[in-house]
């Protein structure tokens, strides 16, 4: 009997030193994220994205509601310089409730149109994902421009 509830606790306990936590998710499919746009690839960033009309990117001021017009604005800036860099150690990532985190991430944005000297912008970008069945997904991309001191 006692080996029997040795194996029943081990049996248990397999599948939670695996278990990776929703930090761990959501850093993951942020870094995803970056990697897709940093490689200019849509197909990857549709599947990164809610397909929600309520989907919400604020870009150069303006929002941009819903998946397939945030491609169609993505497709025109990768024609361009598009660069995401990251400062890792200050990313955060809070829990909003077990199925919404939001991702706080200082970066550097280079952007520019082709053959055009890109602009560098400092940015505080704000990312809101919900997890769905097929994982985490994103909601709303609200950038923050940092003025220069």
């Amino acid at each position: 009997m006692k080996r029997f509830l040795i194996l029943v606790a081990l049996a248990m306990a397999a599948p939670l030193a695996g278990a990776s936590t929703m930090e761990d998710e959501v850093r993951a499919v942020f870094d995803k994220y970056i990697a897709t746009q940093n490689a200019h690839d849509l197909k990857g960033i549709r599947n990164l994205l809610s397909d929600s009309p309520d989907l919400l990117w604020i870009s150069r001021g303006k929002p941009i509601w819903g998946r397939e017009a945030a491609l169609k604005t993505l497709e025109e800036r990768y024609k361009g310089t598009w660069k995401i860099e990251v400062d890792k150690k200050e990313l955060r990532v809070i829990s909003v409730s077990r199925r919404v985190a939001q991702v706080y991430a200082p970066t550097q944005l280079s952007a520019g149109e082709p053959g055009a000297e890109p602009a560098r912008n400092r940015l505080y970008i704000n990312l809101v994902m919900v997890k769905k069945p097929e994982g985490w997904q994103i909601v709303s991309i609200l950038p923050i421009i940092v003025s220069p001191q």
